[in-house]
């Protein structure tokens, strides 16, 4: 490990107590940021599915703090939502200024895709920009071609995917755009919600903003910006130290994407990512060059800053620091530093505009997953199989002239992991939102749902088996209708260390008499009333050999429903009595045979 590439101590310069002090304090900021996000908030998929971001970020746009409650691929790029605002300012001619909000979604300068709005505020202490405080949101609808902010997977450039917010002043000097939010109203679906959101996102980044005026103030600015170099110093030593355990080599992952499988351009279907990790000293390269070239004309592709550096920094970060091991993690833009991302340009995680990233969810959340199978042969230790992928469904309507819409997350699974099963119908990796509560959305909306179970028999076998996804039906109480976007219907997640491969996802429409499979992204249709979906969501894989599984494990997931008698001498050679008991010397004979 070279020593210079290490950030020198300096305690002369200020103590770790203090330090610490500072760092605590700016991460519950951030907290109270998104709880208060939360409760404001008008549509479910912010105050129940938790689809928002908070953070603190620095003059220079590096991130100090992130709310810990909140999904990663909404807190994380707010540094670069913050750096993409400050480079077209500069552009104009213009700058921030006290009493200013920017509304910000330019997926080609920092934000993670055009419905995750940013508001900006930034933080004056004595007439000196000291920082931002920041929100994000999903937002339900952004004007696009059809109702709903996800599933718009037919959209052909950035244009056809709503409205582009590049460096909007909504607040100038304190004083509201009036015309800037009409804009918004006037073209948007669902605007009394949208709006009523976008307020709370307003609220809750000035109240960030006043409290790190007040942190500044108690401490002085001297002291604040010395502690905020050396915890951003402190993150990037944990990261080094973590980097420089690992081997020395260059470790190679490749998987793939849908796309689009009822398409007949092979360039848009069955679509390869591909990483290269390689490890030298206390500092990491993640090279992409291989990973299929962009689509041009539908919106899969990954914007490089605000998607697919959050996907491979926030999976370095999850294997190499897992706070079960190491406790806490301060999350800032030192943890970042030693790790260096090559992309070629024109590929599906680093697109040239106009091409579209709409739908670049299910593909970044892939991305991870393929760096995380590339850092298994570095740490198998501290790995999971292969994750089952997530799905989103736009519903929508109109009731009375006016627009109803939702976004139902529709969760996938993890594969399992050294000494533990895989985790079930859970959002996996930089997802990390919840689920809708049935009551919620059958309160508030004209669905019903049917169904909601853990989906038998398809976990990927192994010593430590895949975890299971989930059964949702959905049925409409009037007409209506969905557009869908999601991934893993063609590929099984990968097994690992001897695991089986998990089970891919499946999605069925049911109208009448009449049940009609559908691929992973479907463009908006209209649904008559009693119209239903089925989603059967994929199944992780498994981690070590499953002839190595305890059998009274297997005997347990037996009487739990989880998988058949069947499954069990077939996958894991254990056989089971009718009243679920293991027989140990069949067992052995069988297991022997294999």
């Amino acid at each position: 490990m070279s020593p210079a590439a290490q950030p020198a101590p300096k305690p002369d310069r200020i103590d770790p107590i203090t330090t610490s002090v500072i760092q605590g304090a700016l991460e519950n900021i951030a907290i109270e940021m998104g709880y208060k996000l939360m409760r404001m908030s008008y549509s479910s998929i912010i105050r129940e599915s938790e689809d928002f971001g908070a953070a603190l970020v620095d003059a220079e746009g590096r991130g100090l703090a992130e709310s810990a409650q909140s999904t990663p691929l909404q807190s994380g790029p707010i540094p670069g939502y913050v750096r993409g605002v400050l480079r077209i300012l500069k552009e104009r001619g213009d700058q921030f200024r006290p009493g200013d909000v920017v509304m910000h979604n330019d997926a080609y300068s920092g934000a993670s895709h055009g419905p995750d709005v940013a508001f900006i505020v930034p933080v004056f202490v004595r007439n000196r920009l000291i920082g931002f405080a920041a929100t994000t949101a999903h937002h339900l609808d952004i004007g696009a071609l059809s109702p709903g902010s996800c599933g718009i997977v037919e959209a052909i450039d950035a244009y056809a995917e709503g409205l582009q917010f590049k460096a909007i002043k909504v607040y100038d000097r304190g004083v509201k755009n009036d015309a800037v939010w009409q804009i918004v109203r006037d073209n948007i679906r669902a605007s009394d919600l949208v709006v009523g959101d976008m307020d709370a996102q307003v609220a809750a980044a000035r109240i960030g903003a006043e409290r790190m005026v007040e942190l500044v103030e108690r401490y002085g600015t001297e002291t604040f910006d010395l502690a905020c170099e050396a915890l951003m110093d402190h993150a990037e030593r944990l990261m080094r130290q973590a980097i420089a355990k690992l081997p020395d080599g260059v470790y190679r992952a490749e998987t793939a994407i849908d796309g689009y499988l009822d398409s007949d351009d092979p360039a848009k279907k069955e679509l390869p990512i591909v990483v290269t990790i390689t490890k030298t000293d206390d500092g990491l390269t993640v090279d992409l060059t291989g990973t299929a070239p962009q689509v041009p004309d539908r919106p899969i592709n990954m914007p490089l800053e605000g998607t697919a550096d959050i996907a491979i920094w926030l999976t370095i970060r999850s294997v190499l620091l897992d706070t079960e091991v190491h406790g806490h993690i301060p999350v800032n833009a030192g943890l970042i530093r030693p790790i260096t991302i090559v992309a070629p340009k024109g590929c599906l995680a680093n697109p040239t505009f106009p091409a579209p990233t709409i739908a670049r969810f299910c593909p970044g959340n892939q991305l991870a997953d393929t760096v995380m199978k590339a850092l298994s042969a570095a740490m198998p230790g501290n790995v999971s199989a292969g994750i089952g992928n997530l799905k989103v469904i736009a519903f929508s309507g109109l009731k009375n002239e006016t627009h109803w819409v939702h976004m139902e997350i529709f969760e996938g699974s993890y594969g399992g992991r050294l000494g533990k099963d895989g985790m079930d119908a859970v959002d996996t990796l930089y997802a990390n939102t919840r689920n809708n509560p049935i009551e919620d959305i059958e309160t508030h909306l004209p669905l019903r749902v049917l169904r909601y179970e853990l989906r038998e028999d398809v976990a990927g076998a192994g010593k430590w088996r895949g975890g299971l996804g989930s059964v949702r039906e959905f049925t409409f109480l009037s007409d209506g209708g969905a557009s869908v976007e999601g991934e893993g219907h063609r590929y099984r997640p990968w097994g690992f260390l001897g695991g089986k491969e998990g089970m891919p996802a499946k999605l069925d429409l049911v109208q009448g008499d009449t049940s009609k499979p559908l691929p992973s992204k479907v463009p908006h249709m209209n649904i008559a009333r009693d119209g239903r979906f089925i989603c059967y969501g994929p199944a992780g894989g498994g981690y070590g050999s499953p002839l190595e599984r305890d059998p009274q494990k297997v005997a347990d997931d037996v009487l739990d429903g989880v998988i058949s008698v069947e499954t069990a001498l077939q996958d894991y050679g254990v056989v089971i009595s009718a009243a679920g008991i293991v027989d140990k010397e069949e067992t052995a004979r069988m297991r022997a045979a294999r």
